[in-house]
């Protein structure tokens, strides 16, 4: 998927970072050149020096062929603006901003721009809105910090262990149904066919773990 992103901010460049990640294109705007540094010196995507709402500079980013937007700069004005030119001009069917303004938030959910507020979980959220990785957080600790995420796996899983899985998702499996039965895993435990796995994670870490292991395991070196 080709991703679009405005604003290399802590979020946005969150975002890019673990966007790559999962196997994910990404292009990301920003009107400050050395917001780029926090992308890392091997960042592989496309950065843009301009205004995310202008059409000239989206078009230099490959807004036409995104399959998917988000808004992360640090106004909210800039944001829905942005929001809408990539809906409404170039037709890109996910877009998803960030707003502060919870009473502005809802008025553009109306509209059929999701928005997401600013909390600790916020790249979490924004990778289940932009990706639609399945993923369903079940439990998050009362001060954001840590979640637990329901996985839905990649068939190839199936065979390997537990520690394969928290490896490759850097996350733990809290636990996991079995026949029905709630399973309390091991090192060792092994992946079967039908089991259900939940993993706890650490907020800004967990779509990123659900996106993984939607993909088959990573080859052994």
């Amino acid at each position: 998927m080709y991703v679009v992103i405005m604003g290399c901010g802590r979020v946005g460049s969150s975002l890019a970072t673990s966007l790559v990640r999962i196997g994910h294109e990404v292009a990301i705007i920003d009107r400050d050149q050395s917001a780029f540094l926090r992308l890392g010196p091997d960042f592989p995507g496309t950065t843009v020096v301009g205004m995310g709402f202008d059409r000239d500079v989206l078009v230099k980013a490959g807004i036409e062929s995104a399959d998917a937007f988000a808004a992360v700069s640090s106004g909210d004005n800039s944001n829905i603006i942005s929001a809408r030119v990539a809906r409404e001009v170039f037709g890109v069917e996910r877009v998803v901003a960030r707003i502060y303004d919870a009473k502005r938030a809802a008025v553009y959910e109306r509209l059929g721009i999701p928005t997401v507020p600013t909390v600790p979980w916020t790249t979490d959220r924004f990778l289940q809105q932009l990706i639609s990785d399945g993923g369903t957080t079940k439990w998050r600790d009362p001060t954001g910090a840590v979640a637990v995420a329901q996985l839905t796996l990649h068939e190839d899983w199936i065979g390997h262990t537990v520690t394969d899985l928290e490896r490759a998702t850097n996350s733990r499996v809290a636990f996991m149904i079995r026949f029905g039965d709630g399973l309390l895993p091991d090192r060792k435990t092994v992946i079967q066919a039908e089991d259900t796995v939940y993993i706890a994670a650490v907020s800004g870490t967990v779509g990123e773990a659900v996106a993984l292991a939607g993909n088959p395991p990573p080859a052994e070196d």
